[in-house]
């Protein structure tokens, strides 16, 4: 699992952690919204030490991009789009051009 998913869902777990505290010992509604964005704010810097300590990036696999492969794939894209383009406008043409077959 990426090192972004752990934090997004640290940080989730917090907030609801967070809202639940705050609603067992709610008292007033400024110190519902402190607890709620203390705790959130907790667990999001506990999951960041959490990755700085405990997992290591590996760079003896650095992650290959391939442009030749990724700029074929986009002009590939690009032609499709121009072709489409291209029925669609020949569409409207033959819907704005005045029907004289019936007349």
């Amino acid at each position: 699992m990426r090192s972004e998913n752990f934090v997004a869902f640290f940080t989730v777990c917090g907030f609801f952690i967070g809202l639940i505290f705050s609603i067992v010992t709610y008292d007033n509604m400024m110190d519902f919204i402190f607890y709620t964005a203390t705790i959130t704010l907790f667990f999001h810097i506990f999951i960041h030490l959490v990755l700085i300590f405990f997992i290591k990036a590996d760079e003896n696999y650095p992650v290959a991009f391939d442009k030749e492969e990724y700029e074929a794939s986009i002009s590939e894209q690009i032609e499709i789009l121009k072709t489409k383009e291209e029925m669609i406008t020949s569409l409207f043409k033959s819907i704005n051009e005045p029907n004289t077959q019936g007349a």
